[in-house]
């Protein structure tokens, strides 16, 4: 049962919180109710949960967003292996632990889904339950990360996947190109309002390129990501003063934290190698978009989930839906959100 009934839901509040980070901030709405924390993905922040906030506290949740470490107000560490995941997972026990909880459900869109995937996996003492957007759970281990993505655009001639990934023409698929430091932030930083809207048009349903156009998650030789982007167009989900806030926090911290999460993958390979193959076992959800390239990227993820999420309780593909899906079916995803919250132990 939901902890009690509706009611208008409390303004928001913003907090700085100690954490191994320096510093994570957390909107909140609700003050009481079990805790609901929500990870945000790549380019975002926190005001990715802005359509959720409001309608978990409203429920009788306590509902908080943070920017994780390297994004909005939240600390950036200088060092690149600073983002490595478990880091991030010490960000949120802490976020927790400061807000006079002990435990939490965690729900992380994109980035923010693999930070909560592996916050329940390592912290489960904290952890009690976690939803996933977008990105499907896959349990640590398998080949180094860097050597899959290499492959999955084919990286030199003749080396193409056949899947109609990458032409294999030489193409660079997106993780790889973020790899050196300071490369995607000569693309992005010089417009960074122009180039987020371009990254989220390309990705939306409503504005995504033709299936037979150019993939937009790889860079052709001597080029750049945004020259597979939409230009001049915005998706339906995105207003021009949703960009002013997501284009204004870039402005002003520029993109190196936001990238660095990728520079980690290969360190979290190893972080995690003593945990290769394991299952999440506590009570979970996956909420997809139906057009989102994330849930083919994983080969075989979600017919996993009943041995890598044992204790799923609901999976759900939204058809005609992108990649952003709590932004772009924000009443669906509150609606499955809650039905599935309701359904935990307390």
């Amino acid at each position: 049962m939901p902890p009690s009934t509706p009611h208008a839901a409390p303004t928001a509040t913003h907090h700085l919180l100690p954490t191994p980070a320096g510093r994570t901030h957390a909107v909140q709405q609700g003050h009481q109710g079990p805790l609901v924390l929500l990870l945000h993905g790549f380019p975002e922040s926190w005001y990715a949960w802005r359509h959720q906030l409001p309608v978990l506290a409203a429920a009788g949740y306590r509902a908080v967003a943070i920017d994780v470490r390297g994004y909005g107000r939240s600390s950036k560490p200088e060092s690149v292996d600073a983002y490595r995941m478990l880091d991030l997972v010490a960000d949120n026990v802490a976020v927790v632990e400061a807000l006079g909880e002990r435990s939490a459900v965690v729900v992380g869109h994109d980035w923010g889904a693999s930070i909560a995937a592996v916050s329940a996996l390592t912290r489960p003492d904290v952890f009690r339950a976690v939803g996933l957007l977008s990105v499907p759970y896959t349990p640590p281990g398998g080949p180094r990360p860097s050597e899959v993505f290499a492959a999955m655009a084919g990286e030199g001639p003749g080396k193409g996947t056949g899947d109609g990934t990458g032409d294999g023409a030489g193409e660079e698929f997106y993780v790889s190109y973020f790899q050196r430091p300071g490369r995607a932030e000569a693309e992005i930083e010089p417009d960074m309002r122009g180039w987020l809207a371009g990254f989220y048009a390309a990705v939306s349903a409503d504005t995504m390129p033709a299936p037979d156009a150019p993939a937009p998650y790889f860079v052709s030789p001597g080029g750049t990501l945004r020259d597979r982007f939409p230009a001049g167009v915005l998706p339906s989900w995105l207003g021009e003063r949703d960009l002013d806030v997501y284009a204004g926090e870039f402005e002003r911290t520029g993109m190196t934290g936001a990238l660095n999460r990728y520079r980690n993958m290969d360190r979290d390979w190893a972080d995690l190698a003593d945990r290769a193959g394991a299952p999440i076992a506590q009570p979970s959800l996956f909420i997809g978009g139906e057009r989102d390239a994330s849930l083919a990227w994983p080969a075989g993820a979600l017919n996993a989930f009943p041995e890598t999420l044992p204790g799923l309780v609901g999976l759900h593909i939204l058809d005609g839906c992108g990649h952003f899906v709590q932004q772009e079916r924000p009443d669906g995803t509150n609606r499955i959100l809650l039905d599935w919250l309701a359904s935990l132990p307390t």
